[in-house]
């Protein structure tokens, strides 16, 4: 039997999307371009703002005209409402099934969900939040995370994650710092191109978002403009991207709601296709945030009509309209017959969606879309890999008296608004958290131990009394009389404080939720206060998705205790570091301030930015970048490397030798910074170039050993080239940004050297045993 050439495996991709392309009317080819949100709402009352305005929905009648046409995606079949998983993935093999009768090739949709802190799904996994991720400073670890969530969307039919959010944080104000691995491009870079990896290797289709620049709003608030200069834009905020692409190998690309300098990122062709295509070599798709297209005429209005917005996004590079049809279907079709746009865009646009399909195995005769095996979306290697992750990610900022870990048979007080609430636990793209929310009375689907239950678990000889105190955000203090009455008849208050996760205001935390400065949300600092003042001993524990300001406590406080957002098992987590079975290894992801203004403010900052004379305000965080402390103690010895001169195209090793000098196991991570004395612009006082997280065992020692090449060291200069300059360098090994434990003196010689696409993104590093 003879088959069309794009239908044969045995030949090239691009020689069957070409054949295949050829076949294809307009509406065919456009209808690849698009996907459809079968179960959102159109009644004002969905996930997002405007959802309304944009979301069509579709009678049987119009469904099945349309999928006659083809269809690109199909947007959250799992992540719209609850659905038992095993049922859903029936339900998406069946519309993948109609959707390729209907159409003249059989060809499926590519379907895709969300899934940045786990498959947003009823029953799935809810594994830490990204800043979790960065807080761990475990790249394997988050990529085994990954490979696992990839696995489960690929068990019900999913292709395509909308995930890792590689934006870095410019200001902790913004509602979905939660969502982002922390303030370091680098820390960023590598922990972001761990988790594509993995999702990769799950042979799901990873999406980086946002590009570009959406993290640094005016004002942290959401989808306001964006007003970074062109070396913040090309060194803080695109490397992490560029690092992903080139070492992850991420397939698809989405296209950020801001605009830049007057130019929204949905039709800017210099990002989208000059810088991303054809500098940084991309082939995959690139893919517009949801409504992003339609926002280029309603809210950036920058279009006219959906066919001049269309026209504007697909010119600028944007290959999908997400989460559904709204510019890229007939309006699209009807300018290009009335000669407004050009077919070849469309074309464009359609070969690399198929090719896509084609990867994916969708344009082969033997695809079928049911699912090889049974549906289990919660296992118990997915919940132990979850509280791995969250036992590594908790941070412990403070403990000057060693009043933790805390005696098994001791009088506890819990308090507070998060002690006894299990979504404390979870961040708002958990679909706890993003979807029942809209469903009253259907259970969580997921087993989510709070701080108070894992805390009785935990300590099964300890007296437990606990008193909520107060609400995340309510004013009301009548709560908290009991809660002082249970803390003074108590041996420690463990004051459980923090966010509530959601979207668009009905949050703390989350998209849309921006914060007008860093106190504690509602009344929880005057309740932390009134605890403080019995005398009883106070542990603060945060559940939070951004860091707050804590310079009020400093010195008032027993221990403090920080997670963000840990996800399921992170009850049991925080618990495990009250009670001392965990030993805390975390360090931040961003900078904890002092004072609740005074913001924005991240450790990336040059002379000026710093505290100084010049200005009465003092911007030094309270706990800096990559702090956290340790129930056990470490000595970093013998350091290699002194006063060195390599060219500008050199590389140089330090080595130390980090010991743990402690009576437990535990962790320490070893950090590797950058200080450039003097530079043709101003450059940040410090920035990370490499990391290493090593495990100890007492007595056990490590040679951790940082290959440091001067790629690492480059910059955008005034004519926007990166260079590399000589002369004076330092590398600082360092236990945080502010906690410097050896310096290297280098200098660079030789010319100004200009890198190129290929140059060097991350610091390699080695640990072998030592004596």
């Amino acid at each position: 039997m003879t088959i069309a050439p794009w239908r044969d495996p045995a030949l090239p991709a691009a020689a069957r999307v070409d054949d295949l392309l050829s076949r294809m009317t307009l509406e065919e080819k456009t209808a690849q371009l698009y996907g459809v949100w079968v179960g959102a709402a159109t009644d004002g009352d969905g996930v997002a703002p405007h959802q309304h305005d944009m979301t069509v929905e579709h009678s049987e009648e119009e469904w099945a005209e349309l999928i006659t046409r083809g269809l690109g995606q199909l947007t959250r079949s799992f992540g719209t409402a609850p659905v038992d998983p095993a049922l859903g993935a029936q339900a998406l093999a069946r519309a993948q099934r109609r959707i390729a009768e209907a159409g003249r090739f059989g060809i499926p949709a590519v379907a895709h969900e969300e899934c940045l802190a786990g498959f947003t799904a009823w029953q799935a996994t809810a594994y830490p939040v990204p800043l979790a991720w960065g807080a761990a400073w475990d790249p394997p670890l988050v990529e085994e995370m990954a490979r696992r969530i990839g696995e489960d969307l690929r068990s019900v039919g999913v292709h395509q994650g909308l995930a890792p959010v590689l934006d870095v944080v410019r200001d902790p104000r913004w509602g979905r710092v939660e969502e982002t691995i922390g303030e370091d491009p680098y820390l960023v870079g590598t922990i972001g191109t761990a988790y594509v990896r993995g999702l990769e290797a799950a042979g799901v289709v990873a999406t980086l978002k946002h590009f570009a620049g959406y993290a640094s709003s005016a004002g942290a608030r959401n989808l306001a403009p964006v007003r970074a200069g062109i070396r913040e834009f090309a060194d803080v905020t695109l490397p992490p991207f560029e690092m992903a692409l080139r070492e992850g190998g991420a397939r698809s690309v989405m296209a950020a709601y801001n605009e830049t300098d007057g130019v929204p990122a949905s039709a800017d062709p210099e990002l989208l296709t000059r810088l991303l295509r054809e500098e940084w070599g991309f082939t995959g798709t690139v893919v517009a945030d949801y409504f992003g297209i339609g926002f280029l005429q309603t809210l950036h209005r920058v279009a006219g009509t959906p066919a001049e917005a269309a026209h504007a996004a697909l010119a600028a590079g944007i290959d999908v309209e997400l989460p559904t049809v709204k510019c890229y279907g007939q309006p699209l079709v009807d300018a290009v017959r009335a000669g407004q746009v050009a077919e070849e865009l469309v074309d464009r646009a359609a070969r690399r969606v198929l090719l896509q399909k084609c990867e994916l195995g969708l344009l082969d005769a033997d695809w079928t879309p049911e699912p090889d095996g049974p549906v289990a979306l919660d296992s118990t290697g997915n919940r132990i890999l979850a509280r791995r992750l969250a036992e590594e990610s908790v941070v412990l900022l403070d403990n000057p008296d060693g009043l933790l870990p805390l005696a098994p048979d001791t009088r506890i007080a819990v308090v507070g608004p998060r002690a006894a609430d299990a979504l404390a636990m979870l961040g708002c793209y958990s679909f706890p958290s993003h979807v029942l929310t809209h469903h009253p009375g259907v259970p969580a689907g997921i087993e989510i131990p709070t701080v108070l239950d894992a805390l009785r678990t935990e300590l099964p000889d300890a007296k437990v009394t606990f008193a909520q105190g107060c609400d995340v955000t309510d004013p009301d203090t009548a709560g908290f009389d009991e809660a002082i009455a249970r803390t003074a008849e108590a041996d420690v208050c463990v004051a459980v404080l923090g966010d509530r996760a959601g979207l668009f205001g009905r949050g703390t935390s989350g998209e849309g939720c921006d914060a007008s400065d860093l106190g504690l949300p509602g009344v929880q600092g005057e309740l932390l206060d009134a605890l403080v003042a019995t005398g009883v001993p106070v542990v603060l524990v945060l559940l939070t998705g951004r860091p707050y300001a804590l310079g009020r406590w400093q010195g008032r406080l027993g221990a403090v205790v920080q997670a963000f957002f840990p996800g399921e098992e992170g009850g049991p987590a925080v618990a495990g570091v009250l009670s001392g079975r965990v030993n805390p290894s975390g360090r931040l992801p961003v900078s904890v301030p002092r004072e609740p203004g005074g913001q924005p403010w991240t450790y990336l900052q040059p002379p000026l930015g710093l505290a100084g004379e010049v200005s009465n305000l003092d911007p030094t965080p309270l706990y800096a970048f990559g702090h956290g402390r340790s129930y056990t103690s470490f000595a970093w010895e013998d350091v290699t490397g002194g006063d060195t001169e390599i060219g500008t195209d050199g590389a140089y090793d330090l080595s130390v030798t980090v010991r743990n000098t402690g009576e437990r196991e535990g962790a320490e991570v070893v950090q590797l910074y950058l200080h450039d004395p003097v530079a043709s612009v101003t450059r940040p006082d410090v920035r990370l170039v490499g990391y290493r997280r090593v495990a100890l065992s007492p007595g056990e020692a490590a040679r951790v050993t940082f290959r440091f090449h001067t790629d690492l060291s480059a910059f955008t200069d005034r004519s926007g080239r990166r260079v590399v300059e000589p002369g004076a360098l330092e590398l600082r090994l360092a236990a945080s940004s502010a906690d410097v434990r050896h310096t290297a003196h280098l200098t660079l010689t030789g010319p100004v050297r200009v890198t190129g696409t290929g140059r060097r993104l991350r610091c390699e590093t080695e640990v072998a045993e030592a004596g």
